[in-house]
């Protein structure tokens, strides 16, 4: 039986628009507008959609990295204690902090050029009772070595490494601390093709060895493929639709998906399909558009598309649970 490690009800990140002489807000991006999501004990959850629709915000709020405008993030450990961590002050938030770590888009900028690579890891490990230089220099040089470099590069400076040798050393500082969830923002978009097929295979060992659970966001629908056991395609802030990884390339219920699918390259032109070409520019999430947000650039909408907003509603392809948010699903929905 499936377990949570954390539920998103009603989750919203809006950050203010200001203008005028007196500063005064006029607007908010909604960034994030809305999320129920679950996030599953040993899984790994891929976050897909375009470039600003909010998944790396969500990632980061997740982790109150950015405050939370509205909603709940509810941790749930290993004993089924149940602990809020939207109403936490800073401070309280410390022993969560060990439990849930981040690994960054950029690995050369989520380095201090200034500091030895053991310099920027014993951070951490020193904030949280790892008091011998002797114990930390051996718990990061473990950590080298299970991500295939020498323990002796510690000493070295973040412009000695590649792109690809940084990434290695963000996923290490994600490990220091024992974490169970550890938010993947885009680890593998920067890097060359050959260096990513690699670190997705280190990323899947480590979850193997270390019983970790994953939120991936990604803008490839063909590294989630690979790596993810559920997706959830996000648009202007929402989840649109969200089900197995399988079940989302072979029983796409949502046109923005089916667009993305569309947009993999394949190498088999037995199996390529017709290119989904969308139209525009994802609308402003200052002015999202009246009805399904996607309307505008859907080659399917309808009349009912313009008025009404679509909610999240739970379906079944081939038996398995698919949820989407759509006014042209011709499918059942089951009740929740």
């Amino acid at each position: 039986m499936k377990k949570e490690i954390l539920k998103l009800r009603d989750f919203k990140v809006y950050f203010p628009v200001k203008a005028g002489v007196f500063n005064r807000t006029v607007g908010h991006v909604m960034a994030v507008d809305g999320v129920d999501l679950d996030i599953y004990r040993g899984e790994v959850l891929g976050l897909a959609g375009e470039s600003g629709c909010g998944k790396t915000t969500l990632g980061k709020a997740i982790l109150r990295l950015v405050e939370p405008t509205n909603g709940k993030v509810t941790y749930v450990s290993k004993e089924n204690d149940e602990t809020e961590l939207t109403s936490l002050e800073k401070k309280d938030m410390d022993p969560f902090r060990k439990k849930l770590q981040i690994v960054f888009q950029d690995p050369h900028s989520s380095l201090n050029p200034s500091f030895t690579i053991f310099g920027s890891l014993q951070d951490p490990l020193k904030k949280f009772g790892v008091n011998s230089k002797e114990e930390r220099r051996k718990i990061i040089g473990d950590l080298l070595e299970a991500v295939n470099m020498r323990r002796e590069y510690m000493d070295r400076y973040p412009h000695e490494f590649s792109g690809g040798q940084r990434q290695r050393i963000g996923i290490v500082r994600a490990l220091c601390l024992d974490p169970e969830l550890i938010v993947c923002d885009e680890a593998v978009s920067a890097l060359d093709v050959s260096i990513q097929a690699q670190v997705l295979q280190l990323l899947m060992q480590l979850k193997k060895d270390n019983n970790l659970t994953y939120l991936f966001i990604t803008h490839d629908l063909s590294v989630t493929e690979y790596l993810c056991d559920r997706i959830a395609v996000m648009y202007l802030g929402r989840i649109v639709e969200l089900c197995d990884s399988e079940d989302l390339y072979k029983n796409t219920l949502h046109p923005y998906s089916e667009a993305l699918i569309s947009a993999i390259p394949v190498a088999d032109l037995d199996k390529k399909t017709k290119r989904i070409v969308l139209e525009g520019d994802v609308p402003s999430p200052v002015n999202p558009p009246k009805g399904c947000p996607f309307h505008p650039r859907c080659p399917k909408a309808k009349d009912i598309c313009k008025t009404e907003v679509p909610t999240l509603k739970k379906y079944s392809t081939n038996g398995n649970e698919h949820y989407a948010s759509c006014h042209l699903i011709d499918l059942p929905e089951i009740s929740k």
